[in-house]
C-alpha cells in the first residue's frame, strides 16, 4: 500500500486514538519484574476551561511518561480533578449568577457537583485530543467519596497525633470570599494610598502624631508603641493615650520592633492591620477590638463607620478627622498589600476558631526532606527552602464555605471535647448525620453540635499520593515515594510543600523521588491564566489551526523551569517537522518495507557506518537529557540529527542508491537498507514522546509487522540496539560533508539550482591521507554533487576557485 503524499492529521489522529483505546496501550501494567514509574499528576482545578498554560505543562509530564514507558517501566499515570473548594464555588456562582449563601446548602452543593462533572467531560476530551497517555481507568476527583474518606482519615490521624489543633486565632481573612485563607494563598499588589499624620492625645494632655495608612482602624486601636531607646517618647511609658474621634484610652508601650526612623517613630496597634499588629497583640496580651465583620462591613464597635466597607470607612474617617482638625498632614505613597490570590481583594484579619496544622515547630524537618528529593531544575529547591524559612503561620485548613469536605467532628457543648468520627464511618458529613455514637465519649452528653466549616481544598490536594495509592488500605499499584511530581513553579509553596508535610506526618516518607517544575506560558510579560483573563488563545482555538503534534512540539520548546513566551513561529516549525518526517520516511519506505534486517551487516561502507555512529551518539545524549527531565535539550539533539545529518546529508547521499539500486553492489545495498531501517525506526522512537500521533501512524504503516509490537509507544528504546562505533568512518564522511557544503555554496553563488550538474570537480588537500580516503567515496560524491568528473590532488596552497564554462560549472574545492 502506497503512503499518502501528506499526513492528514484530522483523519490519522482519530485512527491512532482509537488504536490506543482499543488496545489499552496506556493501561497501567504490573507485569512481574517490571518496575513501576508512578506520576503524581496535577489535578486541574475545576473553575472554568483549560488554557494553553495547562496544555504547556501537562504535555511536559506526558513527554516523560512516554519516555519512561519506552524504557520498559510499567507506567502509573493517573488523572485527577480538583473539584472541591473555593475555586469551584466561585466558578459556579459566576456561571449561574448566584451566591452560595442565597441558596440552600444542599442545593448549592448539588449545583456545584453537576457543574464540576460537566466541566470534567470537557477536560478529558481536551487531554485525549492532546494525546496524553493517561490511564483513564485511574481517574479520581477530590470531591468523590473515596477522596473524602482519605481526606477525613488524614485529618483524624493528624488530630490524634497532635499535628492538627483548633484555636481562636487572628486569621488571614478574605471578606469578598468570606472565608479564612492560608499564607500560601496570598499575593501582593501595589496600591496607591496616603500616609496620614493624625493627632493623638496623652491622658495628661500632651499631643503626639501617629502616621498610618489605615485610619479606618482607629476604632480598633488597642495600644500605641515606640522604641525603648527613643527619647522623644520615653516619658510616656506606662501612661495611656486617647484615640482620636473614638475617645477610648489605650496603653502606651515600648517595643524594640518599632522603627524610630519610620513615620513619626510612634505607631498604633490595631486588631488587626497587619502581621505586626498580631505579634504585638499576642506579646503584650492586648484586648481585642474587632472593627471588621465577616461580611467586610465595619461593626457596631466603630460608631459612625458602622456598615461601611474598607474604602468607604477610610474616606469617612478622614473626613471626620479633617472636620475636627486632627488630620495634620497627608503624604501620597504606593505600597504593597496582601491580597487573596483567588479574588485579588485585600486581606483583613479576623479572630475565628480555626483548624490548623502545625508547621512552625517542624520547619527544619521540612527543609531536610527537600534534600532527599531530586529537584528539576535544581535551583527550584531554593524557592522551596526560602518559602519554608520565611513562614510565620501554621497552616490554616478550615474554610467558611460550602462545597468542600466537612471536618468529621462534633463539638460537645458541655465538656468542650472534640469528638471525631470513627474511621469506619468515613466519609461523613456531620451537618447531615448526627454522631453515630449518640453521646460524648468523655461526659456522655448528648449536646453535640457538628463542625460547620469545610476543609481547604489544598488539604485534600496535598493527599494526591495517598489518594492514588488507595491509602490507608494501601492496595494500590505502588507505595511511597511516587516516582515523579510534575507541577508549575507558582505552587511550590502550596501543593509541593503541603504534600511533603502530609507524607512526612502520615507515612514518615518523602512523597516522590523527583519533582519536575514547569514554567508558565507568557502573554507579553504576564503568565497566561484564568485569573488574569488573558487566556483567550485557547487550546481549542489552536487545535482548529494546528495538529496536536504541532502544539506538543511547541510546548517542548520551553526550557524546564523557565517561563516561555507564546510563539506561533515555533508552531510553524513544528508543522514543518511533521511534514518533513512524513516525507523523509515515505522516501525511504521501499527500503523499509523489505523487512527488518536479520542482523548487522558483516561489512559496511563508511557512509552507513557514519550515520549509525552519529545516531548512536544522539541516542546517548537524548537519554541523558530525558533522564534529567530536560525535554528541550533532548528534542534539540534529535532535531539536529534529523534535519542536518539525516535529511540534509545522508538521504541526499543515498538518494542514488534508492532510485538506482541496480548501480550498486548487494553488500552496499544491504548495508544501506540496514542503516535506513534502524535509523528510521530509531527516529520514530526518539520523536514519539514529543509528537506521538505522526510517529505512531508511520510505525503502523512501515514497522509494526516487522517489529511485532502493537504500538510504537510500547516498543522498548534500547541503547544497545543502536550502539555503533565507527570513528574512522565519521572522520571520512565529515570531510565528504565539507566537500558537499562547498559545492552547494558554489552553486548558490552562481545562482543555479543545486541539481545543476558540474562539469568537473577538483578536490584538493595538503593531507594525502584525506585525499586517499575521499577518493574511496568518489561514487558518493559524484552522486550527490552531480559531477561528471572528479579529480583528487594533494595541493599545499590550494585556493577555492570557481569558473563558469560554456558547458557547465567547474570548481576547485580545498579540504583542510
Amino acid at each position: 500500500m502506497q503512503m499518502d503524499t501528506r499526513y492528514n492529521y484530522e483523519m490519522f489522529d482519530r485512527e491512532m486514538r482509537s488504536l490506543w483505546e482499543q488496545e489499552k496501550i496506556y493501561a497501567t501494567e504490573q507485569a512481574a519484574g517490571r518496575k513501576v514509574f508512578s506520576i503524581d499528576t496535577p489535578p486541574p482545578t475545576v473553575s472554568g476551561t483549560l488554557h494553553i498554560g495547562h496544555v504547556f505543562s501537562y504535555t511536559h509530564a506526558d513527554i516523560i511518561a512516554r519516555y519512561k514507558r519506552m524504557q520498559g517501566y510499567a507506567i502509573f499515570y493517573p488523572m485527577g480533578y480538583d473539584d472541591n473548594g473555593l475555586a469551584t464555588e466561585r466558578y459556579v456562582e459566576k456561571k449561574n449568577n448566584t451566591k452560595a449563601h442565597l441558596m440552600k446548602r444542599s442545593e448549592f452543593i448539588k449545583l456545584c457537583s453537576h457543574e464540576a462533572e460537566e466541566a470534567e467531560v470537557g477536560f478529558k476530551a481536551l487531554w485525549q485530543e492532546m494525546g496524553l497517555s493517561v490511564d483513564w481507568s485511574t481517574v479520581y476527583t477530590t470531591i468523590s467519596s473515596a477522596s473524602q474518606r482519605v481526606s477525613q482519615y488524614s485529618f483524624i490521624d493528624l488530630y490524634n497525633k497532635g499535628f492538627a489543633y483548633r484555636r481562636a486565632e487572628p486569621s488571614l481573612y478574605c471578606t469578598s470570599c468570606q472565608t479564612a485563607v492560608a499564607q500560601a494563598e496570598l499575593d501582593t499588589a501595589e496600591v496607591k494610598s496616603t500616609f496620614n499624620d493624625i493627632e493623638f492625645k496623652v491622658e495628661s494632655g500632651e499631643t503626639f502624631i501617629v502616621a498610618t495608612t489605615r485610619p479606618e482602624l482607629l476604632p480598633a486601636v488597642t495600644a500605641v508603641l515606640f522604641h525603648p531607646s527613643d527619647e522623644r517618647y520615653a516619658k510616656y511609658l506606662g501612661k495611656r493615650a486617647i484615640v482620636p474621634l473614638f475617645n477610648h484610652s489605650v496603653a502606651m508601650l515600648s517595643d524594640d520592633k518599632v522603627d524610630p526612623e519610620k513615620g513619626t517613630g510612634i505607631v498604633m496597634c490595631a486588631t488587626f492591620g497587619d502581621m505586626m499588629d498580631v505579634s504585638w497583640f499576642k506579646k503584650h496580651q492586648l484586648p481585642l477590638r474587632q472593627a471588621v465583620g465577616r461580611d467586610g462591613k465595619w461593626t457596631a464597635l466603630t460608631g459612625p463607620l458602622e456598615g461601611l466597607r474598607v474604602h468607604e470607612a477610610r474616606k469617612k474617617v478622614l473626613e471626620l478627622l479633617q472636620q475636627e482638625g486632627l488630620l495634620i498632614k497627608q503624604t501620597p505613597l504606593a505600597h504593597n498589600v496582601a491580597t487573596h490570590e483567588r479574588c485579588k481583594q485585600e486581606i483583613e484579619y479576623l479572630v475565628l476558631s480555626q483548624w490548623f496544622i502545625k508547621i512552625l515547630d517542624h520547619k527544619e524537618e521540612f527543609l531536610a526532606l527537600a534534600d532527599k528529593i531530586m529537584w528539576r531544575p535544581e535551583f527550584m529547591k531554593a524557592r522551596y527552602r526560602d518559602w519554608v524559612k520565611n513562614l510565620h503561620w501554621d497552616w490554616c485548613i478550615s474554610r467558611q464555605r460550602y462545597f468542600g469536605i466537612p471536618f468529621p467532628v462534633w463539638h460537645c457543648q458541655d465538656c468542650q471535647q472534640v469528638v471525631c468520627a470513627d474511621p469506619k464511618d468515613l466519609p461523613i458529613d456531620p451537618q447531615e448525620k448526627p454522631y453515630p455514637g449518640g453521646i460524648c465519649p468523655s461526659c456522655s452528653s448528648t449536646n453535640l453540635l457538628p463542625d460547620t466549616d469545610v476543609m481547604d481544598t489544598w488539604n485534600t490536594s496535598s493527599l494526591t499520593p495517598q489518594i492514588n495509592m488507595k491509602w490507608p488500605d494501601s492496595d494500590g499499584a505502588f507505595n511511597l515515594p511516587m516516582s515523579m511530581r510534575p507541577q508549575a513553579h507558582d505552587i511550590i509553596r502550596t501543593w509541593a510543600f503541603y504534600t511533603i508535610i502530609k507524607s512526612y506526618y502520615h507515612n514518615q516518607q518523602i512523597p516522590w523521588e523527583s519533582i519536575m517544575i514547569s514554567g508558565h506560558v507568557l502573554a507579553g510579560k504576564e503568565k497566561i491564566s484564568k485569573s488574569l483573563g488573558n487566556e483567550k488563545m485557547t487550546p481549542q482555538g489552536l487545535l482548529q489551526t494546528y495538529s496536536p503534534d504541532v502544539v506538543r512540539y511547541w510546548t517542548a520548546s520551553g526550557k524546564l523551569g523557565s517561563d516561555t513566551a507564546f510563539s506561533e513561529n515555533q508552531l510553524k516549525i513544528g508543522q514543518r517537522l511533521v511534514t518533513k518526517l512524513w516525507n523523509a520516511l515515505r522516501f525511504c519506505s521501499d527500503f523499509i518495507k523489505q523487512g527488518k534486517p536479520v542482523e548487522r551487516p558483516a561489512t559496511g561502507d563508511a557512509l552507513n557506518q557514519w550515520i549509525l555512529h552519529t545516531f548512536a551518539d544522539t541516542v546517548k545524549t537524548y537519554q541523558k537529557s530525558l533522564d534529567l527531565y530536560e525535554y528541550n535539550d533532548a528534542l534539540d539533539v534529535v532535531e539536529r540529527f534529523f534535519w542536518h545529518n539525516f535529511c540534509d546529508n545522508y538521504l541526499e547521499m543515498i538518494k542514488d542508491r534508492i532510485m538506482h539500486p541496480e548501480l550498486y553492489s548487494a553488500v552496499e545495498l544491504e548495508a544501506t537498507r540496514y542503516a535506513v531501517y534502524e535509523i528510521c525506526f530509531g527516529l520514530l522512537q526518539l520523536y514519539a514522546p514529543f509528537i506521538p500521533y505522526v510517529t505512531e501512524k508511520l510505525y503502523q504503516l512501515l514497522f509494526r509487522d516487522a517489529e511485532g509490537t502493537v504500538s510504537l509507544h510500547t516498543t522498548q528504546l534500547q541503547e544497545l540496539r543502536f550502539a555503533h562505533t565507527y570513528a574512522e568512518s565519521v572522520t571520512v564522511i565529515e570531510k565528504v560533508i565539507v566537500v558537499i557544503t562547498q559545492v552547494r555554496r558554489v552553486k548558490s553563488e552562481q545562482h543555479v539550482s543545486l541539481k545543476t550538474p558540474l562539469k568537473k570537480l577538483l578536490i584538493c588537500s595538503p593531507d594525502a591521507t584525506i585525499i586517499e580516503l575521499l577518493e574511496m567515496q568518489k561514487a558518493v560524491l559524484q552522486g550527490i554533487t552531480q559531477t561528471q568528473d572528479i579529480v583528487f590532488e594533494v595541493l599545499h596552497n590550494a585556493e577555492f576557485t570557481v569558473e563558469v564554462l560554456d558547458d557547465g560549472i567547474w570548481a576547485t574545492v580545498p579540504v583542510i
